[in-house]
């Protein structure tokens, strides 16, 4: 449970990076998200989870 919470964490300070040192290009991408098909956002939501996946396995091993 503790490395979860680390991970969490760690997610959180990379993401409030980006929008502390890019806040207009996070606004862009924002904006580009809203602008896709929900099936788009769908399916890079399924690549995400199999990649963090993959990566939590090869870490694993």
């Amino acid at each position: 449970m503790t490395e979860l919470l680390v991970a969490f964490g760690l997610v959180l300070v990379l993401e409030g990076l980006l929008y502390a040192l890019f806040p207009g290009g996070m606004k862009r991408t924002m904006a580009a998200a809203l602008a896709q098909p929900e099936t788009t956002i769908i399916t890079m939501g399924v690549v995400a989870i199999a990649i963090g996946v993959l990566v939590v396995w090869l870490v694993k091993i």
